[in-house]
């Protein structure tokens, strides 16, 4: 594997009385000694960079002979010129990055049985989307080299447009519906467009930690909104903050205890939305894949004064890997947000974009929703199954099982350590905003629990709990 220019990053000075060759020596030399070009990856053919540094072909292979009598490369006719790795007197290389806050530790990082906020790999249709991709990117490079338009490609979004139709009861033209990387590339397009900083959101409570400190970042103020059976309290929201101007809500079905947000809340938020002049940006991130019930209609589709904001993600439903979001802009929002992405955030690869459209015109993705739904009930209820037979209470929360632990439990060290045992549930502790109250348990994602497996987690997971009561 060739070393890109930036990674080599040689600088030649004309002026010194150091030798060119010795120059090129010491700078790879030191790239190899810093870990900069690890083992294993070839350099540039000496006769390359000696045109990339403007520099005699001799030069540069002496340089090269050097580097090969210090064993710090090794020379193949195949291969060419490779990094040998450190030499063995060169310093113990330094340890690995490790994230800096609790945030990436805590919801990005763990991998393991129970992990939240992934689908199913084993029920993705891999061979199938791979050609669908693979076409869109041959047509692609195919088609007459120019930008993409940065508001997402143009069938894709047609495409979008109708599924929520028919989906989600959300009617919009194309031509606001916007693209992104993700969920979170649609939310900071949107903070940037709303450029609220310094102003009041709401939030749930619990609610997502992540899309929390994106708000943070972008300058907000947090109000925290408790969170009952019928969803966000409004009422509460109002009588905390009446005056803030957006609001941030997951009203299909709430993350992460999975009550879908009643008529009556949905009614009383959008009237103040109205009223206050305040966005409500609508998290839609399980769209129509519940698995207990009918999906209930988008709350953009309620929504008549264009005060809502609509975002729907294939993470859960296809695969986090794609990347792909998009969103539904109120029309007075259109022109904002069709600026902020062509300025900062523009569409993600047009080849995903196109097989995720064929994908969804063929009819597959209906037919994958299906599957989807037939297999996360069948690994929720063996999953409950095996906690019920361990003496657990818990419930099913949208692709997550909710485990409620005994009284003097503490869910956040026994997720740690259910960490560093191929386990990686969710503490639910985490998910809330301040209080004393906070309810301990943990959130069990559901997409790859099956059969004996599951159980011998559980088990673990039983033993790790049992193990922090005793302390």
């Amino acid at each position: 594997m060739p070393v890109s220019k930036n990674r080599l990053n040689l600088t030649i000075d004309r002026t010194a009385r150091v030798p060119l060759a010795q120059q090129i020596y010491s700078g790879i030399a030191s790239a190899i000694h810093n870990g900069v070009l690890p083992a294993g990856y070839r350099l540039p053919s000496w006769i390359d960079l000696a045109a990339q540094l403007g520099v005699s072909r001799g030069t540069v292979k002496t340089a090269y002979e050097r580097l090969a009598d210090t064993q710090q490369v090794t020379t193949a006719r195949a291969k060419g010129t490779c990094v040998a790795g450190v030499p063995p007197a060169s310093t113990a290389a330094a340890p690995a990055a490790r994230p800096g806050s609790s945030l990436y530790r805590d919801f990005f990082f763990p991998d393991g049985h129970f992990r939240m906020g992934i689908p199913a790999s084993d029920a993705f249709p891999s061979p199938l989307f791979a050609r669908l991709f693979a076409a869109s990117a041959r047509a692609g490079m195919a088609a007459r080299q120019c930008y993409a338009d940065p508001r997402g490609e143009a069938l894709f979004r047609q495409e979008i447009a109708a599924q929520l139709a028919l989906s989600r009861g959300i009617t919009c033209h194309p031509s606001r519906v916007f693209i992104t990387a993700g969920f979170t590339g649609a939310l900071g397009v949107i903070l940037h467009a709303l450029a609220l900083c310094g102003k009041t959101c709401w939030v749930e409570n619990p609610g997502f930690p992540p899309a929390r400190r994106a708000l943070e970042l972008a300058g907000m103020a947090l109000l925290p909104v408790p969170v009952d059976e019928e969803g966000i309290n409004v009422s509460a929201g109002l009588q905390a903050g009446a005056g803030a101007a957006l609001a941030l809500v997951t009203p299909g079905q709430q993350a992460p205890l999975g009550m879908p947000l009643s008529l009556a809340r949905r009614r009383q938020l959008l009237a103040w939305a109205e009223r206050n002049q305040s966005w409500i940006i609508e998290d839609d991130y399980l769209g129509d894949l519940q698995l207990t019930r009918r999906a209930a209609p988008a709350l953009a589709a309620m929504d008549t004064h264009g005060r809502v904001i609509h975002v729907g993600s294939f993470s859960k439903t296809l695969s986090p890997g794609l990347r792909l979001g998009f969103i539904v802009a109120p029309p007075a929002l259109a022109e904002t947000l069709a600026d902020v992405v062509a300025s900062l955030a523009p569409a993600p690869d047009p080849a995903v974009q196109l097989a995720t459209q064929r994908f969804l015109h063929e009819g597959h993705f209906l037919r994958h929703l299906r599957k989807m739904k037939r297999t996360y009930s069948a690994r929720s209820s063996a999953l409950l199954s095996h906690l019920n037979t361990l003496g657990y209470c818990a419930r099913v929360n949208g692709l997550s099982v909710l485990l409620n632990l005994p009284d003097g439990a503490q869910d956040i060290p026994i997720a740690r350590e259910a960490w560093q045992h191929g386990l990686a549930p969710s503490p639910l502790s985490a998910w809330y905003t301040g209080g004393d109250a906070t309810p301990a348990g943990l959130l069990l994602g559901i997409a790859d629990a099956q059969n004996e497996r599951t159980y011998q987690a559980c088990e673990r997971l039983d033993q790790l709990i049992r193990k922090q009561l005793a302390r």
